[in-house]
Formats: C-alpha cells, structure tokens, sequence
C-alpha cells in the first residue's frame, strides 16, 4: 500500500455456513475520498464494513486499512476508525452530552470535557447538549451519531446507511458536513440505498450477493454499464411495461414516476424491439441512462447467494 490509500484490500472473503457473503473483494478506498458503498439489502456491505473496522474477522484476505494489517491489526484499526451503525444506537434516557461524555470514556480521551464541547459545538448541537437523545428528531440524532464517531478524532469513517429514515434537509445538511469534514482530510466509505447521495460521492462501488460488480466514478460505472435507454411518456405505461419486457432485445422497462425508462445492452436490438410501440399518444426519447439504471440492470444480473 501507499500512503495515498486508507483502504487497500483483496480477496475479502467471509463465509457464513455454506454462504458466502464476501466474495474475493478487492477496494482500494483514496485518502480524504468519500467513497460510496452500493447495493441490495443482504448484499455484503455491512459484513465487509464490519471486516474493515475489525469487528468481525475475514476468512480470507489481505491488505491494509490506515496502514495496519487489516487480518492481525484489528485493534490498532479500531482506533483510529469511527463506525456508524445503521441503528441508533445510544442512551435515549441520557442527555446528548451525557451520550458523548459517555463515547469519551469509553475511547480513554484525555480532557472528556473539553472533547465533548468541541463535539457538540463541530456539529451544531449547541443549544441542544441537556436534551436527551429519546427526544431527537431523526436528524438531530443522527448529528448525534456522528458527533460521538469523530469524538476521538479518527481518520476513516464507516457510516452504514446513515440516511435511513431521515427527512430530504437533515440529508442534504449531513452531506455537506460529510464534505466539509473530507475537505479537512477524514476518508469516508458510506453504504447508501439513495442514488442521489451516490451521486455526491467521489467513487463508487456496487456490490451484489457478495460480489463486487462495478466500481469507479459515477460517469465511469454508467459508461461501463453500456446501456442504452430510452424514455417514454404517454397513458397505459403499466400495460406497455408488462410487454416490453417479454420482447428480445429490451432487458429492462422500469416506471420512474410517471414515467417509463425502457432498457438494453445492444442499441440495434432495442430500436427494433421498441419500433411497434413508438406510436402516438406515447412520446419516445433517447436519453443518457442513470446511475438507477445501471443498479437495476445489474440487479437484474445477479444471482442470490442465498437461494438454493
């Protein structure tokens, strides 16, 4: 590894049973890079999270995360990783300095109070720190959530969906701190369902069943996909949709609102296939395919890992 890199691996593996949820993964995440983690639900991304930050062991695999052995320097790792769970995850009973003084006892962190403070007033709880968490909006604790992961000043943060459930502005205002914090060099790796958060990220990778698909830019993973789409609007979508996706030659029609995006790898085939349906009322329009595109058509792809 060079130092450009806070995660370089390959061949994460991690096998539960007979499952393999991890499959050969190789990442290699830049310093000061927000890099975006994509992909179904039981894909793999909180296990290879939870692998990165040691809290679960791979069976196989090597490489470096900050630097250490991400196999025999678990503890060093954890040190210097802050993990953000999917669920919240604090005392609802306590008040919000009370949850960070909390965090920092637990780290060891020399001059609690001081780190608490410097916390609460980074992340705009001022005003806020005697409220118990119990009584947080979704937004407010998850300020809260982020506040204790950087409250031992960590390098890389592993945030596990952090938007779940979250209304549009309290995203919005966590993504700008999330740059905000890039910009002073903390490296982020961030599990997203939420294609425009993907789109704010400087790299992405999509992984599916434990595999990893496709990685890179956001114009380098759509390029790669090679799709060509088509939009269509105009009434009884629903009815062209179920019929579109029997012919040769469309591999996706997929409703965007009232929309329709119409699909397929082999721009020849597709204009034929949709050449009996590009009739009035309906209004038919080449357009540049999107990053949901390219996650449906790759969905569409893979095989689950867990069916028999």
């Amino acid at each position: 590894m060079t130092d450009s890199f806070a995660i370089d691996v390959r061949g994460m593996t991690k096998r539960f049973g007979e499952h393999t949820v991890v499959n050969g993964i190789d990442l290699q995440v830049r310093r000061g890079e927000v890099y975006g983690f994509l992909g179904p639900n039981g894909s793999g991304k909180t296990t290879f999270i939870r692998m990165l930050c040691g809290l679960l062991a791979a069976d196989a695999g090597e490489g470096t995360c900050l630097g250490f052995d991400v196999i025999n320097e678990s503890e060093a790792i954890k040190r210097q990783v802050g993990y953000m769970t999917q669920r919240f995850s604090f005392y609802e009973d306590l008040s919000i300095a009370e949850n960070l003084d909390f965090v920092a006892r637990m780290y060891g962190i020399p001059n609690r109070r001081d780190a608490v403070r410097e916390s609460i007033e980074r992340l705009g709880l001022a005003g806020r720190q005697k409220q118990l968490a119990g009584e947080l909006s979704g937004g407010w604790k998850q300020r809260l959530a982020l506040a204790a992961c950087l409250i031992h000043q960590p390098k890389l943060l592993l945030l596990d969906e952090p938007t779940a459930g979250v209304d549009p502005k309290a995203r919005r205002d966590f993504w700008e701190q999330i740059h905000d914090l890039a910009g002073q060099g903390l490296t982020f790796l961030i599990t997203t369902h939420y294609m425009d958060e993907a789109e704010r990220c400087d790299r992405l990778a999509y992984l599916s069943y434990g595999n990893l698909l496709t990685n890179g830019t956001a114009a380098e993973v759509i390029a790669g996909a090679g799709l060509t789409t088509w939009l269509v609007n105009g009434p009884d979508l629903q009815e062209i949709a179920s019929r579109l996706r029997s012919t040769p030659g469309v591999q996706q029609a997929v409703a965007f609102g009232t929309r329709l995006h119409v699909s397929g790898t082999d721009a020849d085939s597709l204009e034929q296939a949709i050449a009996p349906f590009r009739a009035e009322p309906c209004i038919w329009q080449q357009i540049n395919p999107g990053l949901e595109d390219v996650f449906i058509h790759l969905m569409g792809r893979s095989k689950d890992n867990f069916s028999l």
